[in-house]
């Protein structure tokens, strides 16, 4: 007996199963093919949306931020800052930071210095203008900070509901996590529209245009360090902070995922980032991984350091470690 001869797949045929899905292709009609019920779903929110008049056919339409070119993100960004001062009230100075070079960011944490106190949290979302709420703003801040027991390393048993006005406790410690800009980051895998990617500082951003909120990329980070804006973002008009960067701290559409970006409108501009600014204990450092002089260096080759979750392989830039 032979066995019965195999259909051979063309590699054209290939190239189209395994094609990444965006607008575009999903606008020419082959999105239907190319990804399950979910993922159809996700792609019909923008023509829904236009349907609706929540969009422009200019925003449909809008190609990926590393397809344009500069005449064409001033344009879009100069939009962006008019619907910003119609919806908000304030006029963004809205700019485009690139990575520099030699240059790749990284960021350490001292545990035995950390007192809980949730600035960090808090100037966070002050600098980002993340979406304000109630319950004291955890929801939808980047940064989470976990009340353990002195002896505890199960994040299971943390506790991110404390009251930080009794802080710190005599018998816990505390663990702020945030992105952990991963070097090999799930999220950045798992997008099935390439919305998410790491730069060449090690920064992993977002390109919020781009993005459909399928949240993928929530489900495979393993530092929970993603957030899904499930109503429009509501935010006072003197709490803007207008200084914004169109990958980073720009007011962000209903609907999307966004995430720590180590406030690159800042840290690619010479500046620390905003959580290391408040901090009233000094826990924070950050630096240039490739500069061997550099502070973060000095903690990684002299202090007692270790990362998050490092079974799973992900290499943050990331890491913790204590004085003694």
């Amino acid at each position: 007996m032979h066995p019965e001869p195999q259909n051979e797949v063309s590699p054209k045929t290939i190239e189209q199963v395994y094609q990444p899905m965006n607008r575009r292709t999903f606008l020419k009609g082959t999105a239907a093919s190319m990804v399950g019920l979910a993922g159809l779903t996700a792609a019909l929110k923008p023509l829904l949306e236009l349907e609706a008049g929540a969009v422009t056919l200019d925003d449909l339409l809008q190609k990926h931020y590393r397809e344009l070119k500069p005449n064409d993100l001033k344009r879009i960004m100069a939009t962006l800052a008019v619907k910003t001062e119609a919806e908000h009230g304030v006029r963004p100075t809205l700019r485009d930071l690139k990575p520099l070079d030699g240059v790749e960011f990284g960021y350490a944490l001292n545990l035995t210095r950390c007192i809980g106190c949730r600035k960090c949290a808090h100037a966070c979302l002050k600098e980002n203008n993340q979406s304000r709420g109630d319950a004291d703003d955890i929801e939808m801040a980047y940064i989470r900070v976990l009340e353990l027991d002195k002896g505890a390393i199960n994040l299971e048993t943390s506790n991110v509901y404390y009251d930080p006005a009794k802080v710190p406790q005599k018998d816990k410690y505390y663990m702020p996590v945030q992105c952990q800009q991963c070097r090999q980051s799930p999220c950045t895998k798992v997008c099935p529209v390439q919305a998410t990617w790491q730069e060449k500082d090690g920064v992993v951003v977002v390109d919020y245009n781009w993005c459909i909120g399928c949240r993928y990329c929530m489900a495979a980070c393993p530092y929970d360090a993603r957030r899904f804006n499930y109503q429009k973002p509501t935010i006072a008009k003197e709490a803007i902070n207008p200084n914004q960067s169109y990958l980073s701290n720009r007011i962000r559409p209903k609907g999307v995922v966004e995430k720590c970006t180590f406030c690159l409108h800042r840290t690619r501009d010479g500046k620390y980032p905003a959580c290391l600014e408040v901090c009233p204990t000094g826990a924070r450092v950050f630096g240039n991984l490739r500069d061997p002089k550099s502070e973060i260096n000095y903690i990684l080759n002299n202090k007692r350091v270790y990362v998050l979750k490092e079974e799973v392989g992900t290499l943050p830039r990331f890491y913790y470690f204590f004085d003694k």
